[in-house]
C-alpha cells in the first residue's frame, strides 16, 4: 500500500510542478502585455534620465495630448508633461520635458506636427542656430499651430464654391459681348 501511495504523491508533485510553470509563465505574459500597453500608450516612461522642462504657446493644439512625444528629426528627445490654457494670453501652454543630454539653442522652434495623415500629434523641434542653449524653465518662442483636416477640409470646400460662384462660364456658342447697338437700330429702321 505504501507503494502506491508514492507513486500517488510523485504524480500529484509533478502535476503542481507543472502548473507553476504555467502560472508562472501566463503572470510574466500578463506583465510583458501591461509594459507594452504602457509603453504602445505613452503612458509610462521607463527611463531614468534627467530632463529639463521648457514651456511652449500655441494657437491651436489641435488634438496633441499629455504624454505626446516630443521629437527632434524624427528621434524621441522628451514628452509632453502638461497642456494648459494661458488666461492672459488666451493660447495653449504646453509644458515639456526633454532629456538632458540633449541641448536646443534658446532660437529653436516648435511644431506640432501629425504622425501620417491621421495619426497622433506630437512636438518638433528644430534646432535655432544661437549660441546660448535653452535652459530649465525657458519658453519657446517660435511655433507653428497643429494643422487642424476640418480646418483644411472647410477652406477647400469654400475655396471651391467662390471659384464656381465667381467664375460663372456661359453655354456654349453664347456670345460673352452685348449685343451691337447697330444691329438693334438697323431693326428698328424697318419700319
Amino acid at each position: 500500500m505504501s507503494g502506491v501511495k508514492g507513486k500517488e504523491s510523485e504524480s500529484d508533485m509533478a502535476k503542481k510542478s507543472t502548473e507553476t510553470l504555467v502560472g508562472v509563465f501566463v503572470l510574466l505574459g500578463i506583465i510583458a502585455l501591461a509594459f507594452l500597453a504602457l509603453k504602445a500608450a505613452n503612458l509610462a516612461s521607463f527611463s531614468a534620465a534627467k530632463t529639463y522642462t521648457v514651456r511652449a504657446r500655441f494657437d491651436n493644439i489641435g488634438g496633441l495630448k499629455k504624454n505626446a512625444p516630443v521629437r527632434s528629426a524624427g528621434v524621441s528627445v522628451g514628452q509632453v508633461t502638461s497642456i494648459t490654457l494661458d488666461k492672459n494670453t488666451y493660447q495653449g501652454l504646453v509644458i515639456m520635458k526633454i532629456n538632458e543630454n540633449v541641448q536646443f539653442p534658446v532660437d529653436s522652434s516648435a511644431k506640432i506636427l501629425t504622425a501620417g495623415l491621421l495619426g497622433d500629434q506630437y512636438i518638433g523641434i528644430e534646432p535655432g542656430s544661437d549660441d546660448k542653449n535653452l535652459a530649465n524653465g525657458d519658453l519657446i518662442k517660435q511655433t507653428q499651430s497643429a494643422v487642424v483636416l476640418e480646418n483644411l477640409i472647410g477652406q477647400l470646400i469654400f475655396n471651391k464654391a467662390a471659384d464656381a460662384g465667381s467664375s460663372s462660364t456661359p453655354a456654349p456658342g453664347a456670345s460673352l459681348a452685348p449685343a451691337p447697338a447697330a444691329s438693334a437700330a438697323a431693326s428698328g429702321s424697318k419700319k
